[in-house]
């Protein structure tokens, strides 16, 4: 019977597409070690796996199973920079720190290759992804930040896309302009997970699945986590849940919001040559983004969320078809073979939280919807950084990025009625 999450509804494609993923053990007593990690995604994992090639004694405790969580049922899209255009960090940050926060992303992306070649991860890997808009009134700033990703930022695989180029690439004649970016691709997520993991392990680190954090205390310089089976003692802690943190720890809980976000995976379009018949990743302008894709073998996954009405949507497939259909009628039929959702982190900014929460304890999440390539790198900068190495990871740490306002009753209410908000501001 396949395995459903008890932290995420539906099975995803991913999971069917995957075959039988490898079992981890609980923790059964109680563990020493230097650096304790909390979180089996992409930035524990890439953690643990560089902390244990160095011989550093490393501990990973996933609440659920590896893939769980969003590193494995995400969108698969890697893109470029940050969540936002480098131009627009430029007017808050400068140009000299966006730039530096433009190619540590660039370093992110081609340490995911990499990492995944050097490791045998055929993660279907495929190239390409556009950027689309849904108004007429964005052109100028699609524009500008074609010109300044290719001039200022040296970044020469973006292309500016007129209304026809658009809709031959897209297949569709929904939207107006929009990117296209040759220099960035799109993967299967939880191919990548799962080979991260066995990366990891090969290297010596210990993972244990089923092992949900209870709580976190500190006492004589050591940081203790409690599990209902066994304690682990650590002299570094890194908190690597993101979305989940739940009441874990309260400063990352304050800072990084879940919100739920909802895929689904048609049967293989071959009766349907012309969506997307380069096979990129697309994503639109909407503030509540839509986003989809072709997968190696054809199919459309599709992503997103129109409304913040509920938690989960009574059928996710049905919920998923209508915004299909918005941009491609002749898919009204299609069968939808897949419809699953999960927890993605944000911040109040969309820049990724990264912060020393205790003595020794770092939390790192918050991706805000562009965690594929950046989670994982951070994931190495943390390990980097407890090796001493590079220290590329305080670009992140001296971003400021402010809690949610309202405290925990409000916070949650607070965001519900920003994003409905944003939702109806995307249909005007």
């Amino acid at each position: 019977m396949a395995w459903q999450s008890p932290i995420a509804p539906g099975i995803s494609w991913y999971q069917d597409s995957v075959g039988e993923r490898p079992d981890y053990p609980a923790l059964d007593g109680s563990k020493q070690v230097s650096v304790a990690i909390i979180g089996g995604g992409f930035t524990g994992l890439q953690a643990a796996y560089g902390l244990a090639k160095a011989g550093v004694s490393v501990v990973v405790i996933e609440g659920c199973r590896i893939g769980d969580g969003a590193s494995g049922r995400n969108g698969g899209q890697l893109g470029t920079g940050q969540r936002w255009y480098p131009d627009e960090l430029e007017d808050d940050l400068g140009f000299e720190r966006s730039k530096a926060l433009f190619d540590l992303a660039e370093h992110a992306k081609k340490h995911l290759l990499d990492f995944s070649a050097e490791h045998g991860i055929d993660m279907d890997f495929l190239p390409g992804q556009l950027n689309v808009s849904h108004k007429a009134g964005y052109e100028k700033e699609y524009r500008a930040s074609v010109e300044a990703i290719t001039t200022r930022y040296g970044y020469q695989h973006m292309t500016f896309m007129d209304r026809e180029e658009t809709a031959e690439r897209v297949g569709s004649r929904r939207f107006h302009f929009g990117t296209r970016d040759t220099g960035t691709g799109h993967i299967h997520p939880l191919k990548l997970v799962v080979g991260l993991a066995k990366a990891a392990r090969a290297a010596g680190a210990e993972i244990f699945e089923m092992t949900k954090a209870k709580s976190i205390r500190q006492s004589g310089g050591k940081t203790m986590i409690e599990t209902a089976t066994g304690t682990i003692t650590a002299d570094r802690v890194l908190i690597a849940t993101n979305a989940y943190i739940e009441n874990l720890e309260p400063v990352m809980a304050a800072h990084v919001m879940p919100i739920r976000s909802f895929i689904a995976a048609t049967e293989p379009l071959d009766k349907f040559p012309s969506v997307i018949p380069g096979s990129e990743a697309l994503a639109d302008s909407r503030f509540v983004v839509r986003y989809w894709r072709k997968t190696r073998d054809g199919r459309l996954l599709f992503g997103g969320r129109e409304a913040y009405t509920s938690d989960t949507p009574r059928d996710i497939s049905e919920h998923i078809r209508r915004q299909i259909t918005e941009i491609y009628p002749e898919l009204k039929d299609i069968t939808i073979s897949h419809g699953w959702g999960g927890s993605v982190g944000i911040t109040l900014p969309r820049k990724p939280f990264a912060r020393e929460v205790m003595p020794g304890v770092t939390a790192i999440g918050g991706y805000s919807g562009h965690g594929v390539m950046l989670s994982n790198y951070c994931g190495k900068l943390y390990a980097d950084a407890v090796l001493g190495g590079s220290t590329e990871l305080d670009l992140l740490k001296d971003l400021k990025v402010p809690a949610f306002p309202g405290g925990a009753s409000l916070r949650k209410p607070l965001l519900f009625l920003a994003l409905t908000w944003y939702a109806l501001k995307d249909r005007l």
